[in-house]
């Protein structure tokens, strides 16, 4: 499996055992949000790894 840009919606792994959800993009610059936390900007999108998609949330009834 490639690696792919992670896109809103997506659950992403943005560092060693810590997952979000891209909430938005803007202007090229990641927003992640965890459950009960703001929204922050990411510093480097290219650490992000997708751990699963919108559609496999969607899918899970995650979302």
């Amino acid at each position: 499996m490639s690696a792919r840009q992670p896109e809103v919606g997506d659950e992403v792994e943005y560092a060693p055992g810590r997952r979000a959800v891209v909430t938005d993009i803007r202007r090229g610059d990641y927003y992640l949000r965890t459950w009960g936390n703001r929204e922050w900007p990411v510093k480097d999108p290219d650490q992000l790894t997708v751990k699963r998609t919108r559609a496999e949330r969607i899918a899970a009834g995650d979302l």
